[in-house]
């Protein structure tokens, strides 16, 4: 980052950031490259000549050594003395930090992920919204913003009727308390399963006593979500997701009213065969319906009443829903009609969609009880993660905490090294890999330069006049990314990139590793290549736990 803001700011250009500075895909050009394509339109010249006019108006420094122009692209080439220096100082000064910014301070971005259905376990579709939605919390927390996690819980609907009926037929409450939410889970089940026209008449009574407020109903439904929640909280810690709302679709029971009001005083409001919508054909979509014909609510109701409830109480920067893809049409309604009811934040509110994820068995449905659970998931890495440990170094100590770390490094990282939007077949050999593009990869090349340093075990000197070697520059660039790196997967809601931004680290430390000697080499060469060593493992970890991962001392 300090390389690209150099850059920029000595080009002194309205029309360059130091985002335009990105590293050449062939390092023999330069250690960083201003495509000059964009500015064909500005200078109305061909890219070539911009380059070639950007290169000889360009006066080098003590910083950047070289200037060259290439097939439009300006390359630039730093004093690899200096970037080292400056480089892994910054890494040993920053130490947890390194890679944040305060670009944040003082705005509040709100984050709608996870979004549980009370009285219903967590299944593997749910992995990536978790996961997605706990790194972005992680990101814009080291970025400095104010993060808002919000758990939008699924806890409205006729199916909690359905839930009272099945428990007072054939439920037994120490049963259900021994069971937890996998016993609610069997008798909602049963109902779908057994169900005739007068339980469903029952379930719909049931619903309407919980509206109503009756006691006893409002009782179990209240004994179902602690027990769900209890049951999502373990699993929450386990892959170190943090929340700091649970308010859900219930809770915006009383807040739906005002902005039906309002829709009908703006005159936004239309009927249409009884129901209520808001007529969006001149926008390319269907309508958006709010009220239907008995006068029932919807999601989409209830998602108008909470992004006004959540710009009243945080005064977002940003408003983010992690939903699935195949959600894209109802969040497109919703924030339309959010700006024709002259909410002019609705252009703050973002739906960032994901893939689906599934096994390599197939497909589920939580209503026939044809699912596969993450607790399953989680369990399963975990065990299969000790057994590759164990198998690989079996005097190992601490090897069930070690697992742990690694097994659900891999559940997390396997749902987000891909692109987000990319639907995800999960292999747990794949994920378990310690070879190839894994969690476990990278967390084994933190063992490694943990192993060296240990070996060492004095206090690590940086020589200021040592000149890195090919190798090691490769390492260098790549620490000096993470800071960008971070700031891309912000402004793209896309941690994958920085997930494949610690894989490539890790690649060009093994491959240092290999090629040249640390702890038989001798003078600066050793001082600067465990200086190295100790820059990488903390820039990995720094990235790892962006993801929501750890990092085992040993492996």
């Amino acid at each position: 980052m300090y390389y690209r803001n150099y850059i920029a700011k000595k080009l002194d250009m309205e029309s360059i950031t130091p985002a335009d500075i990105v590293l050449p895909p062939n390092s023999e050009m330069g250690d960083f490259a201003l495509p000059c394509f964009k500015l064909a339109k500005v200078f109305r010249k061909s890219p070539v000549q911009i380059a070639e006019e950007l290169k000889n108006s360009f006066v080098t420094d003590e910083v950047i050594s070289e200037v060259s122009a290439v097939n439009g692209y300006l390359n630039f080439k730093v004093n690899k003395v200096g970037l080292a220096n400056n480089v892994l100082t910054r890494i040993a000064r920053e130490g947890d930090g390194y890679g944040s910014s305060d670009i944040g301070k003082g705005k509040t971005i709100c984050i709608d992920y996870s979004s549980v259905n009370i009285a219903k376990p967590f299944h593997i579709g749910h992995l990536s919204t978790t996961v997605l939605g706990g790194s972005l919390y992680k990101i814009y927390k080291f970025l400095g913003y104010n993060v808002v996690g919000i758990n939008h819980l699924g806890d409205y609907g006729t199916q909690f009727g359905k839930l009272i009926c099945a428990y007072k037929k054939w439920g037994n409450r120490e049963e259900v308390e021994r069971g937890g939410i996998h016993a609610i889970n069997a008798l909602y089940v049963r109902f779908n399963e057994e169900a005739d026209e007068k339980m469903e008449s029952e379930a719909r009574e049931y619903f309407r006593l919980i509206e109503n407020g009756d006691k006893e109903a409002n009782n179990l439904f209240e004994w179902f979500k602690k027990l769900t929640l209890d049951y999502v909280q373990i699993i929450y810690d386990k892959l170190n997701i943090t929340f700091d709302s649970y308010a859900g679709e219930r809770f915006y029971t009383d807040k739906m009213q005002p902005v039906i009001d309002e829709l009908k005083e703006k005159n936004i409001l239309k009927e249409s065969e009884g129901a209520s919508i808001v007529d969006l054909e001149s926008y390319g979509m269907p309508p958006c319906l709010i009220l239907r014909s008995d006068g029932a609510t919807l999601y989409a109701t209830r998602d108008l009443a909470a992004a006004i409830y959540r710009k009243n109480t945080y005064d977002f920067y940003k408003c983010l829903y992690v939903v699935a893809y195949q959600q894209n049409l109802h969040f497109k309604q919703v924030f339309k009609v959010l700006e024709l009811m002259g909410k002019e934040w609705a252009k703050d509110m973002v739906h960032v969609a994901y893939g689906m994820v599934s096994l390599e068995d197939g497909a589920m449905s939580t209503r026939k009880g044809k699912v596969v659970w993450l607790e399953d998931v989680i369990s399963r890495c975990v065990e299969k993660a000790y057994a590759v440990i164990d198998d690989k170094n079996p005097d190992l100590e601490n090897k069930e905490e070690i697992a742990k770390t690694v097994g659900l490094g891999a559940v997390i990282f396997g749902a987000l090294y891909n692109n987000k939007i990319k639907d995800i077949v999960f292999s747990y050999d794949k994920v378990l890999s310690f070879d190839g593009e894994t969690s476990v990869y990278v967390q084994y090349t933190c063992a490694r330069a943990n192993s060296v340093l240990a070996k060492y075990g004095e206090k690590i000197e940086l020589p200021e006049a040592y000149e890195p070697n090919p190798q090691e520059v490769e390492v260098i660039k790549a620490l000096a990314a993470l800071p960008q790196t971070v700031l891309d997967a912000a402004e793209k809601y896309e941690p994958s990139l920085i997930a494949r931004y610690a894989v490539d680290l890790a690649q060009k430390y093994n491959k240092f590793y290999i090629d040249c000697r640390i702890l038989t080499a001798e003078g600066e060469a050793k001082a600067f290549r465990l200086s190295l060593t100790e820059a990488v493992l903390q820039t990995l970890g720094n990235a790892l736990s962006l993801l929501g991962i750890g990092v085992p001392e040993k492996m």
